[in-house]
C-alpha cells in the first residue's frame, strides 16, 4: 500500500542517517537539555517557573532545529515555540514538540515528553516519542511496526470501555475541556479507571503500548499527536477523529487505542461529544 511504498522511500539525512535516527538525535539533545534543567532551583513565583518553562521549551527546540536543519535542510518545520504557522500539507514536514506537558515539568511531576515526527504531505511516516526522565523512546517507522527501545509494542486487546482504563486531558478549550468532564461523568464508573495524563503525546504512546487501553482528547495541535497517529497504527491499534473519520495531524478530537474499546467507545460515547 501507500505506506509501504514511503517506507522505501524515505530520505537520507546530509550525514547519512536515516530520518528515525536523526529523530533519535534530535530526541536526545532537545529532552536531554529539558531534563537536565527539570527540578532546577527556580525561582517559586509563578512568572518565574513559567519562565523558566518557555526558556527550557524555547532552547530545547533551537536545539532540534539545529540538528535538522543541517541533516535535511530542504525539509520544513512545524513547531510549537518558534514555527507554528509552517503549512505541512505539502511535501517533508518535521512535527515537533520540545516538551509535552510542560504544566507537569514546571510543577516536577515527570510525566512529559519530547515528541517528533516526519511527515509527507501531512502523513506521519517516522514518529519518536521521547520521555527522558525514563529514558524510554517509542517509536515508528511506516510499515516496520512500533517499538519501545528494542521491544516490540502493541496496543490493549480489551473488549470494551468497561474492562478498560482510559486516559484522557482536558486541554486548554474550556468548553472542550467540560465536554471531556461530562463524558467522563457519563462513563464512570463503567471502567476500570480514568488517568488524566498532562501529555498527550505521552498518553498516545501508553496507548500504543497497551499501558492505557485507550486515550481521548478534544483539543489538540499537530505537534502533539503527529507521532502518536503513526505509534497507534504501527502497534495495531485504532486511531479516528471524534466524528469517526480519518486522524490527521490537524484533527482537533481524537479517540486512540486497542481496536476493540476504541470501536466500543465510538459507538457508545464519542459521537455525542462531536469535535473533528
Amino acid at each position: 500500500g501507500v505506506r509501504a511504498e514511503l517506507m522505501a522511500d524515505l530520505p537520507i539525512s546530509t550525514s547519512g542517517m536515516q530520518a528515525i535516527d536523526v529523530a533519535w538525535l534530535c530526541a536526545r539533545a532537545g529532552g536531554g537539555l529539558a531534563l537536565e534543567r527539570f527540578r532546577g532551583d527556580h525561582a517559586i513565583d509563578v512568572k518565574g517557573h513559567r519562565n523558566i518553562v518557555t526558556e527550557t521549551d524555547v532552547a530545547a527546540e533551537l536545539r532540534i532545529i539545529e540538528i535538522l536543519r543541517a541533516e535535511f535542510p530542504d525539509h520544513s518545520i512545524l513547531s510549537e515555540e518558534t514555527a507554528a504557522d509552517t503549512d505541512a500539507s505539502r511535501g517533508w514536514t518535521w512535527v515537533i514538540d520540545p516538551i509535552d506537558g510542560t504544566k507537569n515539568y514546571a510543577i516536577g511531576i515527570p510525566f512529559w515528553c519530547t515528541n517528533i515526527a516526519l511527515c509527507l504531505d501531512a502523513e506521519p511516516v517516522v514518529a519518536l516519542t521521547y520521555d527522558a526522565v525514563h529514558d524510554e523512546g517509542f517509536w515508528a517507522v511506516a510499515g516496520q511496526g512500533a517499538f519501545c527501545g528494542d521491544r516490540p509494542i502493541v496496543a490493549s486487546d480489551k473488549p470494551d470501555v468497561f474492562s478498560s482504563v482510559l486516559g484522557i486531558d482536558l486541554g486548554y478549550d474550556d468548553a472542550a475541556g467540560a465536554r471531556q468532564l461530562d463524558l467522563m461523568r457519563e462513563i464512570f464508573p463503567n471502567t476500570q479507571g480514568i488517568r488524566i495524563t498532562g501529555s498527550a503525546a505521552l498518553g498516545m504512546a501508553y496507548a500504543a503500548c497497551g499501558r492505557l487501553d485507550l486515550y481521548a482528547h478534544l483539543n489538540v495541535s499537530p505537534w502533539d499527536i503527529a507521532a502518536g497517529i503513526l505509534l497507534v497504527r504501527e502497534a495495531g491499534g485504532a486511531v479516528s477523529d471524534r466524528a469517526g473519520g480519518p486522524m490527521r495531524i490537524t484533527s482537533k478530537g481524537f479517540a486512540a487505542g486497542g481496536r476493540q474499546v476504541h470501536d466500543d467507545f465510538m459507538a457508545r460515547y464519542a459521537g455525542a461529544q462531536g469535535g473533528k
